[in-house]
């Protein structure tokens, strides 16, 4: 007769924010292209370039408007509204 394992103390990872300050220029703009590339914000009639989404994004994280978290659980980054 097997017992039942003990269950497991929830051991999930709270992600972590990164200071944009923290990334390297580089780093901060592969963050933040990626995010832009995979959110598809819809902004209507009007035809905003990458470059001009980044810039959006980048002065959100600069403002303290945003944030960049990694999740250690499944391992990526993302951008969240800071609240």
């Amino acid at each position: 007769m097997n017992a039942a394992a003990p269950s497991e103390p929830d051991s999930r990872q709270e992600p972590v924010e990164i200071p944009c300050t923290e990334l390297s220029v580089e780093a901060l703009r592969g963050v933040v292209e990626s995010y832009v590339l995979r959110e598809g914000t819809d902004y209507g009639e009007q035809d905003i370039t990458l470059e001009q989404k980044v810039a959006q994004v980048m002065s959100h994280l600069v403002r303290g408007k945003a944030r960049v978290m990694f999740d250690p659980e499944t391992e990526t980054v993302t951008i969240v509204e800071s609240r």
